[in-house]
């Protein structure tokens, strides 16, 4: 019997190790306690990779990797994961993606009590200081507060549920998802973020993007009730730690429970000078249970990758590339672009995810749709979606396919449109690629254009008449965003677009002056 060799670079639990051990056709090498540099001799007859955030997947570790097909990381994260040059090399990146869900909910719950009651204080009096001093700590219960859930994912989800059993008040945003999915488990939804603002206590379970990245500044916590109370669980950088800060410092928010930092470790970060923040260092998925799901769904995840069964939660490109003409991947590139700033431009729940394709590349259209799906999905999805389990999981948030064929009409040798129908609207983008692998958008809404997929940019759909590039561009100049391309088409009535590419991110204050403009119809703003 051949065997598969499956190294362990880090540690995980005995349980995962112990399926490997007594897998029949798995040769198991345990690498976890080896320095980084003798792992490059150990990883070169590896056929599957289990590692976790000790190990980097750079370039040395791909290059001595030469029998590698996958790669499974045991866990959530994956930026120590050279996704480009896995990809290059054909190995397939897999993570664990649900694995700690049931212990992140559980540490929120721990952050929200104690912010309540101020325990890890309390007890440091107690059992450092020796000082009995009850009337210190009078803290304040979660029943009848309002609590705000930013993020209804699976994660969030579970909060809110458990603060219901708190008989708390709760309420969720996330344009991303139909509102019945809050409301047919008693939580409200709510389309404005001002309610959110309004709440007691304020708990945020969101991917790391370009959306979300700062999305509580001082803007918003200047909304909010004084007194407020604020955990992140999540990503480091949702809150806008200068604001956090400042904030707490000021009893403008009467305490903060955070587990995630934007510079990690964080042992030197200012917040923890504070006597007002509850702390614990990255703690999400850190209970026995949950290393034992991650470690025991990585080894059987390795398993079948490496007997070419099945590549669970693949979040890199899972086809063949030697099996496919080759100008089908820049399609499928191009694809999930549009798809994504389609999505990006209409934040709310998507219904439909259509694609129609001419031309040779129309063969590929099931290809197309998976990866439409993954463009539109990752947006809201964040870590969760990947080219595996999006049909899954669009399915289970009551979103339809369509997929079509057109002959060839455009004057184009191949062409892709990709349609995603919200509970707001519809968005088409319709793209092509010339000699050279050179990618296109060509059309956006019925406005034709010829524009790049990549960069920061602003869509402008405006009223036709005098003056609105000069104003736009003055605007902008003001507020310190310099543009590198301005791209205009014109419309049949008397409308236009504009898709102005940007140097720079452009704050919300920015874009909210834009709309305001007389000739402004709609404004939004994307990264590709």
């Amino acid at each position: 019997m051949s065997k598969h060799t499956i190294v362990v670079c880090d540690h995980i639990h005995e349980d995962g190790l112990n399926i490997l051990k007594n897998t029949e056709d798995v040769n198991y090498v345990y690498a976890a306690d080896i320095d980084k540099v003798a792992l490059l001799d150990v990883i070169k007859d590896a056929d599957v990779a289990i590692t976790r955030s000790s190990t980097d997947v750079d370039e040395k570790f791909l290059s001595a990797a030469t029998n590698l097909k996958a790669i499974i990381r045991a866990g959530v994260g994956y930026d120590n994961v050279d996704m480009e040059g896995c990809s290059k090399r054909g190995i397939i990146a897999m993570n664990v993606p649900t694995a700690n869900t049931i212990a992140a909910v559980e540490l929120t719950m721990a952050h929200m009590l104690s912010c309540m009651r101020k325990f890890p204080y309390a007890h440091n009096q107690l059992k450092q200081d020796r000082i009995w001093k009850r009337e210190d700590w009078y803290g304040r219960e979660l029943y009848g507060k309002k609590l705000g859930v930013i993020g209804f994912g699976n994660i969030g989800h579970r909060v809110a549920l458990r603060a219901k059993s708190f008989e708390m008040d709760v309420v969720t945003y996330d344009p991303y998802i139909p509102s019945t999915k809050a409301t047919d488990l008693g939580i409200e939804y709510t389309t404005s973020f001002e309610d959110i603002l309004d709440c007691d206590i304020i708990t945020i379970h969101t991917p790391k993007n370009q959306e979300t990245i700062d999305m509580i500044g001082e803007e918003e916590i200047a909304k909010m009730k004084d007194g407020v109370i604020l955990i992140n669980c999540a990503r480091g950088g949702l809150y806008n730690e200068d604001a956090l800060f400042n904030n707490l410092k000021s009893g403008k928010i009467a305490m903060a429970g955070i587990d995630v930092f934007i510079k990690e470790p964080a042992t030197d970060n200012k917040l923890l000078d504070l006597p007002n923040v509850t702390v614990t260092a990255h703690l999400g998925a850190n209970t026995k249970e949950s290393q034992r799901k991650i470690a025991t769904q990585a080894a059987e995840n390795a398993i079948e990758s490496a007997r070419g069964i099945a590549y669970p939660n693949a979040l890199n490109l899972p086809i063949d590339e030697s099996k496919i003409p080759s100008f089908v991947k820049p399609y499928i590139e191009l694809t999930q672009k549009m798809a994504f700033l389609a999505a990006q431009s209409d934040k709310s729940a998507i219904r439909n995810i259509s694609v129609c394709a001419e031309g040779d590349i129309k063969e590929y259209l099931d290809s197309l749709s998976t990866f439409a799906t993954v463009g539109a999905m990752s947006v809201a999805a964040g870590d969760e979606i990947n080219y595996v389990n999006a049909k899954f999981l669009a399915e289970d948030k009551g979103i339809t396919f369509k997929t079509s064929e057109l002959n060839h009409c455009s004057g184009y040798s191949n062409k892709v449109t990709v349609t995603i129908t919200t509970e707001k609207g519809v968005s088409t983008i319709s793209g092509t690629v010339f000699d050279d692998n050179v990618q296109r958008i060509i059309e956006l809404n019925g406005f034709e254009l010829d524009v790049e997929p990549k960069g920061k940019m602003i869509i402008m759909k405006n009223k036709d008449v005098p003056g609105v590039i000069g104003t736009v561009g003055k605007l902008l100049g003001d507020n310190e965003v310099n543009i590198s391309d301005f791209r205009l088409a014109r419309g049949k009535d008397n409308t236009a677009l504009a898709m102005i590419l940007i140097d720079e991110s452009v704050s919300h204050k920015t874009l909210e002056e834009i709309k305001t403009l007389e000739a402004a119809i709609s404004v939004s703003y994307a990264e590709i």
